[in-house]
């Protein structure tokens, strides 16, 4: 079997682990209301929202700086669009937070608030250096957000339910760019391969850490709201490093035979992003994002 095929069947084959990232949730009996959840399951549950928006919002940032610099102008192209997806899935999420939380618009939350308020995962916001680094960071990001919003569309909370169903329509064509382009570079030539490689060697343990629960995740597993953010990342492993070795490059694990299962050498860096601790490029992302904004307070943009 050659690569490209290798890595069809993988992504055709990988949809049961999408949709089985769910089964927690998808037995739900009924739908389940917030306004009768008890406050520290509204509270997990708006940082729960809060933690994958912010996800969207600074990778969604990071990958715009592409525009006008991308390596080919179908790449240029390329992450333009899917920044401006990051973007919106973010303003849905947001809208969220806003509409059943009381929270600000999402134009506030975003260009308002602080570093420490925010509960993205730090490999969002880390700088956007070379295009093989952006590549792979989007590619371990997609795959993520790609699955637990699958596994969100059956969540006992209708809205969140309804809205991961839009998101996770949209993420396929995240994937399928992905795949295209890392399949094809990592076994091009030496230097390609060679840059992906470095690329995955410096973010892996980086993306490991976008699966660090927010504080309550557990109350919301109960109530089959939210998946379990440990099931999740063994399911991420498991694809993740299949589609990396399919295409030539060597993750930072390796699969134990005997669960039939990929087990990561590194451990995640930089956890605490769920609880706002940051590096200091995000003070310097949000400087440059929330600049204009902020000069002209109230204004409509």
């Amino acid at each position: 079997m050659n690569a490209s095929a290798a890595i069809d069947r993988h992504e055709m084959e990988g949809a049961d682990g999408v949709h089985g990232a769910g089964d927690a949730v998808r037995d739900a009996a009924a739908a389940v209301e917030i306004d009768v959840l008890a406050t520290s399951a509204r509270d997990a549950l708006a940082r729960y929202v809060l933690a994958i928006a912010d996800d969207a919002m600074l990778i969604g940032h990071r990958d715009s700086e592409w525009t006008g610099l991308g390596p080919i102008l179908e790449e240029d192209i390329a992450f333009s669009s899917m920044a401006q997806d990051e973007i919106g899935h973010a303003l849905v999420l947001y809208g969220l937070l806003h509409e059943h939380f009381g929270a600000p618009d999402p134009d506030d939350q975003a260009f308002l608030r602080d570093a420490p308020d925010w509960r993205n995962t730090v490999l969002c916001e880390l700088p956007r250096m070379d295009y093989a680094y952006s590549l792979i960071r989007r590619a371990l990001y997609d795959l993520g957000a790609a699955m637990r919003y699958e596994a969100l569309t059956a969540s006992a909370w209708p809205a969140l339910a309804s809205a991961a169903t839009k998101l996770a329509q949209e993420k396929k064509y995240h994937l399928i760019h992905d795949r295209a382009f890392i399949g094809r570079l990592g076994r091009a030539t030496e230097e390609s391969h060679d840059r992906l490689q470095r690329a995955l060697d410096t973010t892996f343990a980086h993306a490991l850490a976008m699966w660090e629960p927010v504080e309550g995740e557990s109350e919301l597993v109960e109530a089959q709201i939210v998946p379990a953010s440990a099931a999740l990342q063994q399911r991420w492993l498991d694809r993740i490093c299949t589609f990396l070795v399919a295409s030539g490059l060597t993750p930072p694990a390796h699969h134990d035979g005997a669960a039939d299962a990929w087990v990561a050498d590194v451990a995640p860096a930089d956890v605490g992003g769920r609880k706002g601790i940051h590096s200091e490029h995000l003070v310097q992302l949000l400087d440059a994002m929330q600049g204009m904004y902020r000069s002209e307070p109230g204004v409509n943009w």
